[in-house]
């Protein structure tokens, strides 16, 4: 008998199809369960039904009168932010204790970034993951924000267009919204700002983040030491995660204060990061770290639950 825990994933495009990947191939915790989507000719669904996994292509409408459900402690939603609300709600009208981890911008639950914030956040039965670009910057603006006070954090997430499927490109405002939010909730920022780029360069480029935080004056040694401190915490559970180059500073004088939108004059230390995700390769290929992190995280997040669960 297995003692891990059975979990669905609703949503069988790019994302859903590497976690599920990612579940057979590496969890210690979980097991799958049932692979849930809407499209019965989706790539997902036929390798789900390959591989031995129980599918429906009836939404989650049809997963909750599937008997497996019965089983099923944990799921996974990779489908919209709109899609989302549907699913947590009728998931808990039939099962009250359901435990729900959200890879879409929806935010019903708290934002988690492993490994920020996961240990406060095990026993919520809805847990949001932000964003891919989320989870690539939010730990690079919580390592300098445990250093310094951070006033202003801004990101930029490039990703490459063939990695964005359908789901992505139609929560483009919602990834604005919610990863600007989580920065400034789970990255310690007074103010955040996020941006996302779409690259339609070929061949495609690896996922590429740039982290600007304007901080109080701190001791620069001391948030470099930080930063590649988290660098090396993410780079365990996404091998692909790493510094482009030695992270950037700049003091800003009071007397030759910044300009900065939303903020006014600052003066302080500026901090400049540069990342780049390369995938596993588990569903896409390499250059598809975007959804590497978000998969990665998410699949941490749940492995933790999991334990939590059993023990």
């Amino acid at each position: 008998m297995s003692n891990k825990i059975k979990a669905a994933i609703i949503g069988s495009g790019n994302i859903g199809t590497d976690l599920m990947i990612k579940i057979l191939r590496t969890a210690e915790h979980l097991e799958m369960g049932v692979m849930v989507g809407i499209d019965p000719e989706s790539d997902g669904l036929a390798r789900a039904k390959r591989l031995g996994v129980a599918t429906t292509a009836e939404g989650v409408d049809g997963l909750v009168r599937m008997p497996e459900f019965a089983d099923i402690q944990v799921v996974f939603d990779a489908t919209s932010a709109g899609a989302h609300v549907h699913n947590d709600k009728l998931l808990r009208e039939h099962k009250p204790d359901i435990r729900v981890v959200d890879l879409t911008p929806a935010a019903i639950g708290p934002y988690c970034v492993p490994v920020v914030n996961l240990e406060e956040h095990l026993g919520e039965g809805n847990v949001n993951m932000v964003t891919c670009g989320g989870q690539a910057t939010i730990p690079m603006v919580a390592a300098v924000s445990r250093v310094a006070r951070a006033h202003y954090a801004e990101i930029v997430a490039s990703i490459s267009s063939k990695s964005a499927g359908p789901g992505t490109r139609a929560n483009i405002d919602e990834f604005t919204e919610t990863t600007s939010k989580a920065i400034e909730v789970v990255g310690g920022a007074q103010k955040g700002k996020a941006i996302i780029i779409l690259n339609p360069a070929e061949p495609p480029l690896l996922m590429r983040d740039t982290v600007y935080v304007l901080s109080e004056a701190a001791d620069q040694a001391e948030v470099e030491a930080s930063v590649e401190e988290m660098v090396k915490a993410v780079n365990r559970y996404v091998p692909g995660y790493r510094l482009k180059q030695k992270v950037q500073f700049d003091d800003i004088p009071e007397d030759q204060p910044m300009n900065v939108p939303g903020l006014g004059k600052f003066s302080g230390l500026k901090t400049s990061i540069f990342l780049e995700v390369e995938g596993a390769a588990h569903y896409l290929p390499a250059y598809a770290g975007n959804l590497d992190i978000m998969t990665s995280a998410a699949l941490g997040t749940a492995e933790r639950i999991a334990e939590s669960l059993v023990n």
